[in-house]
Parts: C-alpha cells; sequence; structure tokens
C-alpha cells in the first residue's frame, strides 16, 4: 500500500506541529484532498477561535456540522459537548442530567480534571467514525487539526493516562475506547508539519522520538512548508535587501533539510512558501502540490 492509500484508509489523521507553521493549512488540503477521492471526510477543530471556515470559504460551524463540499464537512468542537453528551446518555431524565451538568462539582471536574479534555476529543472522534455522533453523513476519515506539538503528543496519550486513573464507569469506558482507537497504526495516523527553521525541525524531530517511545510507531508522514525557493542563477542585486533576505532564508532552509534527511527516517513532503492569501486559493494551491508529490504521475489513488 503506497503512502497515499494509507493516509485515505485513515479513520483518523491527526495533524500536529509548532504553531506558525501552517497545521491548519494542511489539514484543509488533506480534507480537500480525501473528499475529492470519494473518502467521507470531517475536518475537526478545536481551537475556539475558529478559523478553518475561512481557509474553507464557508461560515463558522459553531459547533455543529458544516458542510463545505461534496464528502467534506467542517466541525469546531468543544470538548465540553462531549463529556455533557456522555452525562445526558447515561442520566436518561433530562432534570437530573441538567442538574448534574448545572452542579460546581460537575463544572471543576470538567474544567480541571487532567486530560479530560483531550479523551473527550478523542472519544468524538471515535464516535464520529462509528456512526454514533450523527446519523447523517457517515464519515470514513475525520482529520483533526490537533493543538501545536507538544499538546499534540499529549493529546494522544492522555486517553490511555485517563483510563488507568479512573478505573472504572462511563469517564473510564470512553478513554480506553479512546486508547485503543489512537494506538492502532490502521486507524490513526500522525501527519507533522514543520517548517525548515531550526525551533519548528527540532520539535518535529522530538514528537518522532516521543511516537516511538510511547507507542512504538512512526509519524505517517513530515510536511516542510513555506520553503523559499531558490533564486534564479541569473539573479544579480547585490547590496539589494531583498535579495540578500531571500538569500539569508533559503540558507536557512538548505541547512534544516539537510538535518531532516539526515535525521529523519520516513515519508517526506516539502511545499514551497506560495504568494498566495490566506484563504481557498492558498488550500487549492496547496492540495495541488501536495497530490503532485503523494499520488505522482497517475494522479489518482
Amino acid at each position: 500500500m503506497d503512502l497515499y492509500q494509507r493516509l485515505k484508509s485513515r479513520r483518523l489523521l491527526v495533524v500536529t506541529g509548532k504553531g506558525g507553521v501552517g497545521k491548519s493549512a494542511m489539514t484543509a488540503a488533506l480534507g480537500r484532498s480525501l473528499a475529492a477521492r470519494g473518502r467521507r471526510t470531517l475536518v475537526l477543530e478545536v481551537d475556539p477561535r475558529e478559523n478553518l471556515h475561512q481557509l474553507l470559504d464557508v461560515p463558522p460551524s459553531g459547533g455543529e456540522v458544516t458542510r463545505v463540499a461534496a464528502d467534506l464537512y467542517l466541525q469546531n468542537l468543544k470538548p465540553k459537548a462531549v463529556v455533557d453528551w456522555l452525562v445526558d446518555e447515561k442520566v436518561p431524565i433530562p432534570m437530573l442530567a441538567r442538574r448534574v451538568k448545572e452542579s460546581p462539582v460537575y463544572q471543576r471536574f470538567v474544567e480541571g480534571a487532567p486530560g479530560l479534555q483531550e479523551m473527550a476529543i478523542i472519544g468524538h472522534c471515535l464516535r464520529v467514525v462509528s456512526g454514533q455522533a450523527f446519523s447523517r453523513p457517515r464519515i470514513d476519515t475525520v482529520i483533526l487539526d490537533a493543538p501545536a506539538t507538544g499538546h499534540g503528543i499529549y493529546l494522544l496519550t492522555a486517553p490511555r493516562l485517563f483510563a488507568e486513573a479512573i478505573t472504572d464507569g462511563p469517564f473510564h469506558h470512553l478513554a480506553q475506547q479512546g486508547a485503543d482507537f489512537v494506538a492502532d497504526p490502521d486507524d490513526a495516523g500522525l501527519v507533522i508539519v514543520t517548517l525548515a527553521e531550526e525551533m519548528p525541525v527540532q520539535e518535529a524531530l522530538e514528537l518522532r522520538q516521543a511516537l516511538a517511545e510511547r507507542f512504538g510507531r512512526q509519524p505517517d508522514l513530515l510536511i516542510t512548508n513555506g520553503l523559499y525557493p531558490p533564486l534564479p542563477p541569473d539573479a544579480a542585486g547585490a547590496g539589494d535587501p531583498l535579495l540578500e533576505l531571500w538569500r539569508r532564508r533559503r540558507r536557512i532552509n538548505e541547512d534544516e533539510l539537510a538535518r531532516l534527511e539526515r535525521d529523519w527516517q520516513g515519508p517526506k513532503v516539502e511545499l514551497p512558501l506560495l504568494p498566495i492569501d490566506r484563504g481557498p486559493a492558498l488550500i487549492g494551491a496547496l492540495q495541488e502540490r501536495l497530490e503532485a508529490v503523494l499520488l505522482g504521475p497517475r494522479g489518482a489513488a
């Protein structure tokens, strides 16, 4: 099975990386690509500020599932809503369920229990692909625009830690199901996005090591985004500050690409810095370039 088919077959793809590397843009581009090839895909964000809708040219989801295009959907998830749903399911009398959710003890538990919100996010992803979260459409793949690198690995490990700490009851069962889900390499995959700069590359390498130590596996893909293209050979402009900046940024890129070539084992994709404003046009251009690398001359998966 080639790389694109592996990505396409996952029920969950977690996209993470250092803040500012283009993680949300890659989430949107991957979502469009999988949906264009018939994979019913939900792009899921957990940032309360909501920005994916701007990249996909639809209104804010406000927590609801929003249709973007054929086979492509968007949702902004508030983790507390997942925990509230669990209460509603286990306490079938609405008045009692409302009292539980309004109680100060419950509010403090939801806000302060370590790993609860991360467990809720993974639990929601599992419910979506299992057809439990909403009846239509039946989603094949969730692509999660995950928090930045350090929080991203905690997102994957939190369900197991929560299940070990809470050893019985509905929260334990949801956490255990989530832990099994993310630990299965046939179900869940990880895509890391980086820039060819020192700190983002270092974080990507550390995340790969942490994934190997905690799960015994490697990320599915590393995307190096925003590469400065080489200057044309005939570019002059000695002393031109813009060209000197270009040369300097390109040298940094080349140094970090060499480090990745030496220290990163696994599939990699390199994408150029594009002179396109952030928005749907950028996502379309990134999708084309991703597919050109991942699909090659076949043009389809």
